[in-house]
């Protein structure tokens, strides 16, 4: 009997998983299509041949699908970032920061909607949970793990604080990483700032007719922020 209900079980947790990546999959589709302020649970229970209430018992709210949508989205660029660091991880800081950023890059052009919900304008009426944050900082943690090897193993060169910022660069030490001297957590916050700001101008279309070989430009604008949070001696 035991057996019996074990197989039941295992059963309908697949079957609730099925369920659960086909309203995935149909809200994705939505996002591309319409932007993620005009989700809606009943457009997706629609297409996907539901009753509302029905989908209600994955999603309680549009809030929740977004929620869910966001953190894959975090993890999908972070493992993308993590799996190409992980070839290079015996290497110079530098290759590995670069690869790092490479990744995110790939990922962004090969995921444009799901790129804009999470780095583009925000949801009118979402607000991201605290569940968001472990998948959002996976890149950013991987970039500052690779910032603290190069610390503890040569030393990194960076640009000392003017006075002004010191007690906001104490902070942002204290709180992200607190193993790195203040001025190299404040470069690495500048540097994961202009990162997403690089990709974002060319997933969302600011470099047209601006910039044309935007792959050496971007390897080029990578290297000079690993220049910025000391990987590199500073010119």
């Amino acid at each position: 009997m035991s057996g019996s209900t074990s197989v039941t079980k295992g059963a309908r947790a697949r079957a609730r998983e099925e369920v659960t990546a086909a309203i995935k999959d149909e809200a994705r589709r939505q996002l591309a299509a319409e932007g993620a302020a005009k989700l809606s649970l009943r457009a997706v229970a629609r297409e996907l041949g539901m009753v509302s209430s029905a989908l209600y018992r994955y999603f309680p709210s549009r809030d929740d699908l977004l929620t869910a949508l966001i953190i894959d989205a975090y993890d999908s660029i972070g493992a993308a970032a993590e799996a190409a660091h992980a070839g290079v991880s015996g290497q110079e800081p530098v290759r590995r920061w670069t690869t790092v950023c490479e990744a995110v890059r790939v990922w962004a052009l090969a995921h444009p909607h799901e790129y804009a919900l999470i780095y583009g304008s925000p949801v009118p009426g979402y607000r991201a949970p605290e569940s968001t944050v472990r998948a959002a900082a996976r890149v950013g943690q991987l970039l500052v793990d690779i910032v603290r090897d190069a610390h503890r193993g040569r030393g990194i060169a960076v640009q000392p604080l003017p006075g002004g910022l010191r007690t906001e660069g104490e902070r942002l030490a204290a709180d992200l990483a607190p193993d790195l001297p203040p001025a190299a957590a404040t470069a690495m916050v500048a540097a994961w700032a202009q990162l997403f700001g690089l990709v974002g101008f060319e997933v969302f279309g600011q470099f047209n007719r601006v910039v044309e070989d935007r792959e050496a430009f971007f390897s080029h604008a990578v290297t000079q922020l690993a220049r910025g949070v000391g990987l590199l001696p500073q010119s």
